[in-house]
């Protein structure tokens, strides 16, 4: 395998709010590092701000993440790296695209997973909220989630977050019907003991199964 030249030295990349340089990610974790990003983005991000996270240059995450696209096409992966207007995400493959959206359709009678209520309590009690938010609190990326919340009409964008631009999510009049409430404020008070980084407390996650599971009809 042809080496690769050794990157040149640069500044150590500062975070988004001016404050401590970013630890450099060893070389042979970086590609791990750019994916285990990418997988809870809510919008593109760009090659700098993925240096900025990773400790790199951007010219060497550019040239890693080209790479990494390549490999997800040449594997026929269902998933699909693009630079899209200077960003970078991933998306599903086209090609699969009428499968992943059969699978969200035809559960949109089916009970709720643990992870789709949790998601929909993070999003009741933060809201509004970004997608990369939940997937930072879950620590697991909702893309998939969210689209089977939104196809239940549980949740609904409300904009977009001011600084980052991603958009926002919030439950819907159809999930304070079938939570049996008449208004937001009405929920439990559970929302300021909601973790930052942990599976949310099960007494909640029971009752919005009860509460959202299908009518037996």
């Amino acid at each position: 395998m042809e080496e690769r030249d050794a990157e040149p030295a640069a500044p150590a990349p500062r975070g988004r709010g001016g404050g401590e340089p970013a630890e450099r990610v060893p070389d042979h974790d970086l590609v791990g590092a750019l994916e285990a990003v990418l997988l809870i983005l809510d919008n593109p991000a760009t090659a700098a701000d993925l240096a900025v996270a990773v400790g790199h240059t951007p010219q060497r995450v550019t040239a890693e993440l080209e790479a990494l696209a390549d490999r997800y096409t040449s594997a026929g992966s269902g998933i699909e790296l693009r630079e899209i207007g200077g960003g970078w995400r991933f998306w599903t493959r086209d090609r699969f695209a009428p499968i992943v959206e059969r699978f969200v359709l035809d559960g949109a009678q089916g009970r709720l997973s643990k992870a789709a209520l949790e998601s929909l309590a993070v999003v009741a009690y933060r809201q509004p909220v970004t997608r990369a938010r939940v997937s930072a609190v879950r620590g697991v990326n909702v893309d998939g989630v969210f689209r089977t919340l939104t196809a239940r009409g549980l949740i609904e964008e409300a904009g977009s977050d001011p600084d980052s631009s991603a958009i926002l999510y919030r439950t819907t009049p159809l999930f304070l019907d079938r939570m049996g409430l008449t208004d937001l404020a009405e929920l439990p008070s559970l929302g300021p003991l909601l973790p930052e980084a942990a599976d949310l407390d099960q007494p909640l996650d029971s009752a919005l199964d009860r509460a959202l599971r299908p009518d037996d009809t």
